[in-house]
C-alpha cells in the first residue's frame, strides 16, 4: 500500500461571463430607461381619457369584477388585490392611494369610485384598505362603457396572462373635468379641475366649428372649477394657460362677514382654496398671531361638520374693522393660495403642453374613432345575426322537407352539406339550423323572426349610413356628450372674479398694520322697534338726514351724539345702565339713514328674553340719568 493515499485532482477553472461595461454609458442607458417608465407608465396622465395607468387599471378592473352602483360595496383590500395581481405589480400602497384619490370629492371635481367607509379628508390621511369598502361611482361607467364592443385597443398585461384596455373609451373629457397632478423625470403636469356641463359646451362647440379660436372656447370655459368652491380673482393667467398650456391664479376662501354673539363679530369660512384644509389655515392664523405679524384676531372655532359642511369661525376683537382684517388674512394665511397650472399630458405616447384647444381636440379625435369603431363592431354584429335569422325563416317555411334532410343523413357532416345544397345555405346557417330547438317551429317564432329581421334591417341601414357621413358621425359624438353632462354634470361651484392685482404678501420684518377702526364722529340712533344704527358724520356734524323720515315702518325713539370707539349707555327696561361702544354697530352714510339696516339692540347686547332697551344715554365726566317706573318710584 502506498505510503499516502493518492491526492484529488486540482478542481479546473471556474466557468464565469465577466464583461466590462462603460460606467457612464451604463448609467445613462438605465437612466433613459427609467426616465421613459416613468412618464410613460406612472406619472402623466393620456391626453384621451385623462387617467394614468394604474387609476385606468383599477377603474378596468373593478368594472371586470362588477362593481357597478347598484351593487354592494366591497372591501378596498380585496380591489388592491386583483388590480395587483393581475394589471400593476408595483406594491399595495400606490394602487390603494389611487384608489383613494379617485373617490375623495374634495380632489375630483367628479369622483369616479363610491367609497365607503373613512376616505381621508385634507388634514389626515384614509383608513387601511381592510377598514374601507369601494364601487365605482355612476361617473366611472360612461368612461369604461363599451369595452365589449372593440371601441379601444387591448394590450398583454405585464404577464401576458390577461388583457388590460391601452386607452379608456372615456364619454366625457375627464382630464379637464376632473384635472390631474404628476411628477415624472424632468417634467410635472398640475391641471386643474373644471365644470364638466362648461367642458362639453366647449367641446361641442369645437366639434360644430373646428376653426374655433381659444376666446370663443373660454365663453363656454371661463376658468377652472375646483371641487372646494371658493373664489377665483383675476383671469389673464387662465387665458395663458388655456393658450400656451402654462399659467397661474390665486384662488381666495369665500368668507362673510356675521354677528357671532353680543357685540361680537366673526369672519365665517364656508369655502377654502383648492387642497387647503382647516386645520392648516388655523395653525398659519395662530402662527401670526403669537408672531405678532396679526392682529385684531380673539379666536379660532372649526365648526366643520358632515350636515352643514365646512365652517371656520374667525372671531374678530371690538374695536377692529373685520373687512381689513379678513384682508390681511389673506396675505398671511392659506385663505389665500395660488395654483399654477402645467398641461402635460401624454399624446399618442410623447410628453407634450396642451391648450385648452389642444386638450379639446385630442379628446374629440378620439371620441370620433370610439364611436367609429364602436359602430362598425355593432354593424358587424348585426349582419352576423341577420345572416343567420334569414337562415332560420328558409328552415320554418320548409320545415317538413328539412326534418327529411336531417333523418335520412347518415351523420351531422352529411346533413350540413345536404342543407347547404338543397336549401342554398351558407355553412354558418346549416350549422345554426342542426342546432335549432323545436320549440323555436312554431308560429309565433316565425313572427318574432321576421319582426327581428325588418329591426334588424332598419338598424343596418342606420349604421351604414352613421358610418358614411361624417357629419352624422360628429353629431353623435356630441349628443352622447350633452348626455353625460345632463347625467353627470352639476352647477359651477368656484366664483370667477375678474378683479384687479392683489397686495403682495408682507415681509418677515414687515409689522403687523393697524386693522382698528378709526375714532371718528358719528351719530347713534335707537328706533321705536328697539334697532340701533350708527351714522358716520362730519367733524363738523353735518350731513345726517334724521332716519324718521327715511322709514315707513319705524320711527327714531332716540340719539347720541359720540365717537366710534366712545362708550355709551343703553338704558333698559330692567332698570340696567349697560355701558357699550358703537364700534361694531352697522354703519351707514350720513346722507342717507335707513333704520332698517341696523340691528336689534337687544341682540347687540345680549339683553335676556323680556328685556330691552328703553334709551342710550352719553357717558359724560359727570352724568346725571334720572328713572323712573310704571308705578312712580324715580
Amino acid at each position: 500500500m502506498p505510503a499516502h493515499p493518492p491526492q484529488p485532482p486540482a478542481a479546473g477553472p471556474v466557468d464565469e461571463r465577466i464583461e466590462d461595461v462603460d460606467l457612464s454609458a451604463e448609467m445613462q442607458g438605465s437612466y433613459l430607461e427609467y426616465a421613459y417608465s416613468v412618464i410613460y407608465s406612472r406619472a402623466l396622465p393620456d391626453a384621451r381619457d385623462g387617467l394614468k395607468p394604474v387609476q385606468r387599471r383599477i377603474l378596468f378592473q373593478m368594472a371586470d369584477m362588477g362593481l357597478r352602483p347598484d351593487r354592494g360595496h366591497v372591501k378596498s383590500a380585496r380591489v388592491v388585490g386583483e388590480v395587483m395581481g393581475k394589471l400593476h405589480p408595483h406594491g399595495d400602497a400606490p394602487i390603494y392611494d389611487a384608489l383613494v384619490r379617485l373617490a375623495q370629492p374634495f380632489t375630483l371635481r367628479v369622483p369616479l369610485v363610491d367609497g365607503h367607509g373613512n376616505f381621508g379628508s385634507l388634514d389626515d390621511g384614509p383608513a387601511a384598505p381592510r377598514y374601507t369598502e369601494a364601487r365605482l361611482a355612476p361617473p366611472a361607467l360612461a368612461l369604461t362603457e363599451s369595452l365589449d364592443e372593440d371601441v379601444v385597443d387591448f394590450i398583454p398585461n405585464y404577464d401576458g396572462q390577461f388583457q388590460q384596455p391601452s386607452v379608456l373609451p372615456a364619454a366625457f373629457p375627464n382630464l379637464l373635468v376632473n384635472g390631474a397632478a404628476g411628477i415624472a423625470v424632468g417634467m410635472a403636469t398640475n391641471m386643474a379641475p373644471h365644470n364638466l356641463i362648461e367642458v362639453v359646451g366647449a367641446a361641442v362647440h369645437l366639434l360644430d366649428n373646428p376653426e374655433a379660436t381659444v376666446e370663443e372656447l373660454m365663453e363656454f370655459v371661463p376658468g377652472p372649477d375646483l371641487p372646494s368652491g371658493g373664489i377665483i380673482t383675476g383671469v389673464d393667467g387662465i387665458k395663458d394657460a388655456y393658450t400656451n398650456g402654462r399659467g397661474s391664479f390665486r384662488t381666495r376662501a369665500k368668507v362673510s362677514i356675521e354677528s357671532i354673539g353680543p357685540r361680537r363679530t366673526g369672519l365665517i369660512v364656508t369655502e377654502l382654496p383648492y387642497m387647503v384644509g382647516p386645520e392648516r389655515v388655523i395653525e398659519k392664523i395662530k402662527d401670526a398671531v403669537n408672531a405678532k405679524k396679526l392682529t385684531g384676531i380673539s379666536d379660532v372655532t372649526d365648526l366643520t361638520d358632515r350636515r352643514n359642511g365646512l365652517r371656520l369661525v374667525i372671531g374678530v376683537k371690538t374695536g377692529f374693522d373685520p373687512s381689513a382684517v379678513l384682508e390681511h388674512l389673506y396675505r398671511l394665511t392659506p385663505l389665500e393660495d395660488s395654483f399654477s397650472i402645467n398641461n402635460v399630458a401624454l399624446v399618442d405616447g410623447q410628453p407634450q403642453t396642451l391648450g385648452l384647444r389642444e386638450l379639446l381636440r385630442v379628446y374629440l379625435d378620439h371620441r370620433i374613432r370610439v364611436v367609429t369603431r364602436r359602430s362598425e363592431y355593432r354593424l358587424a354584429r348585426r349582419r352576423d345575426r341577420l345572416h343567420l335569422v334569414e337562415g332560420l325563416l328558409i328552415a320554418i317555411l320548409d320545415i317538413d322537407e328539412v326534418i327529411q334532410v336531417i333523418r335520412t343523413s347518415d351523420d351531422s357532416d352529411q346533413a350540413r352539406t345536404r342543407l347547404r345544397d338543397v336549401f342554398d345555405l351558407s355553412e354558418v346557417q346549416a350549422e345554426y339550423i342542426l342546432e335549432l330547438r323545436l320549440r323555436r317551429l312554431t308560429k309565433f317564432s316565425r313572427i318574432e323572426l321576421e319582426a327581428e329581421q325588418d329591426q334588424l334591417q332598419k338598424e343596418i341601414a342606420q349604421l351604414v349610413e352613421l358610418l358614411g357621413s361624417d357629419v352624422l358621425l360628429r353629431a353623435q359624438v356630441a349628443r352622447e356628450l350633452d348626455a353625460a353632462a345632463e347625467a353627470y354634470g352639476t352647477p359651477r361651484r368656484t366664483l370667477l372674479l375678474n378683479g384687479g392685482p392683489i397686495a403682495a404678501r408682507p415681509s418677515r420684518a414687515a409689522a403687523a398694520p393697524d386693522l382698528q377702526i378709526a375714532d371718528t364722529p358719528c351719530r347713534v340712533f335707537l328706533s321705536a322697534t328697539g334697532r340701533m344704527v350708527r351714522a358716520d358724520i362730519g367733524e363738523d356734524g353735518s350731513g345726517v338726514v334724521p332716519p324718521a323720515r327715511r322709514s315707513k315702518h319705524d320711527a327714531i325713539r332716540g340719539g347720541v351724539d359720540t365717537t366710534t370707539r366712545a362708550e355709551i349707555g343703553a338704558v333698559t327696561s330692567a332698570g340696567r345702565l349697560i355701558r357699550f361702544s358703537p364700534v361694531d354697530l352697522p354703519s351707514v352714510p350720513g346722507n342717507s339713514v335707513q333704520l332698517a339696516a341696523g340691528t336689534r339692540a337687544d341682540q347687540y347686547l345680549g339683553l335676556a328674553k323680556d328685556e330691552h332697551v328703553v334709551g342710550i344715554v352719553p357717558l359724560t365726566a359727570d352724568p346725571a340719568i334720572a328713572l323712573g317706573t310704571a308705578q312712580g318710584v324715580v
